[in-house]
């Protein structure tokens, strides 16, 4: 399959495994770049023992590394070696998420590879980055959401932590490194300079905290957990109707005076505590209690249509399998298939960068098995075993 994309003509050696490095990796392949895994013979890649399993495919794996190439190498066999030295004469980029100091053991570190290879991008992706006093830590997702905050604002006061629903962690700092992966491509395009890229896991965590870190900065005050409600915009969260819970955003005061209109309560806009945005989130409690006594009169899908009509961001909150019924889904493409050799078809999600110069198509190609393109590779490069 002739790859098709903005990245095309691109070749990306992978050494990452799990998901951060990885997910950096499948957007590129998403993106038309070569991208050809490299793994410890063996097991490969510790993703390939996660769940769930489809006929012993891991479906994890199938997830963020359809549409790669893998060949299985020891890092430190002298034959291995002479194998991977020639694909990174032939690369573009390296990308790799192992601890610190790691690739330099092997002889593969930034230093030694930037002056032999002089137009490789170096893309990094650990813990804690390359530099500092917590360089050398491990982490996976859960740590860098606890140390970075994220969890301390996520669920509702007085509850027990809770991990946000998805690999933010990991999730983050691959498409952090993608978007430093591609301006570094840029940057060498116009001047034939390649770069390093040093990405952490922990900075990605504090970045995402987005107006948190300025609200502790600018008030001395502590941000908490705060439920489905947004700190700053109020009416902005969930509230409950008679037979559930739905989401309504009104972000001004134009959207806020629709929603008293809506729900058939002038007397809400007129309010002098609930003039402004401001007002109404020193005074959300009482508010949303207002609210809440006009929605738990009908259920949730009797009040959607009519905030909706009134030009109010407004939803229910879907379960994953609600989610993917939305008729967006079958019109974005954001629902694919591969037909895996072994697991069968697959249906997995879609590329959410919609390019107008570039086919979307319905299927990918699958992950590969490890080891699966070593022949192909070999004969490509021109050395015998």
């Amino acid at each position: 399959m002739t790859a098709s994309g903005p990245l095309a003509g691109i070749t990306v050696i992978d050494l990452s495994r799990i998901l951060a490095g990885p997910y950096c990796t499948f957007l590129m392949a998403e993106l038309g770049a070569r991208v050809i895994k490299v793994e410890p013979p063996g097991k490969g890649d510790d993703a390939r023992e996660y769940g769930p399993f489809v006929n012993g495919r891991s479906t994890y794996f199938a997830s963020v590394n359809r549409g790669k190439e893998s060949i299985a190498l020891d890092l430190k066999s002298a034959g291995d070696q002479c194998i991977f030295e020639a694909l990174l004469a032939r690369a573009d980029v390296i990308v790799e998420n192992f601890r610190p100091g790691t690739m330099e053991k092997l002889g593969y570190g930034w230093e030694r590879l930037h002056p032999r290879y002089p137009r490789l991008i170096y893309a990094a992706t650990s813990g804690f980055g390359h530099t500092g006093p917590f360089s050398h830590y491990p982490a996976y997702d859960m740590v860098v959401q606890g140390l970075g905050g994220i969890m301390s604002i996520t669920g509702h006061p007085g509850q027990p932590p809770v991990r946000i629903g998805m690999s933010i962690g990991d999730i983050g700092a691959g498409l952090y490194t993608t978007v430093a992966v591609n301006a570094a491509l840029v940057h060498r395009e116009k001047t034939g300079e390649a770069t390093k890229v040093d990405v952490a896991m922990f900075d990605c965590q504090l970045a995402l905290l987005e107006n948190a870190i300025m609200r502790y900065t600018v008030t001395g005050t502590v941000p908490g957990p705060l439920g489905a409600r947004h700190p700053s915009i109020t009416p902005f969260e969930a509230f409950a109707t008679a037979d559930g819970a739905m989401i309504i955003a009104a972000g001004n005061d134009a959207l806020y005076l629709k929603l008293c209109d809506a729900l058939g309560r002038p007397d809400l806009a007129a309010a002098p505590g609930y003039k402004t945005n401001d007002l109404r989130s020193r005074n959300q409690a009482t508010l949303k209690a207002e609210i809440e006594s006009e929605l738990k009169k009908q259920p949730t899908s009797a009040w959607i249509p009519l905030i909706e009509r009134a030009g109010i961001p407004c939803g229910p909150i879907n379960t994953v399998a609600q989610a993917l019924a939305h008729p967006q889904v079958e019109a974005r493409n954001m629902l694919v298939t591969t037909e895996d050799p072994v697991a069968g078809t697959l249906r997995l999600a879609g590329n959410p960068l919609k390019l107008s110069a570039f086919p979307d198509p319905p299927t990918r190609p699958p992950a590969p098995a490890l080891d699966a393109d070593r022949a192909r590779l070999l004969k490509e490069l021109g050395i015998e075993e």
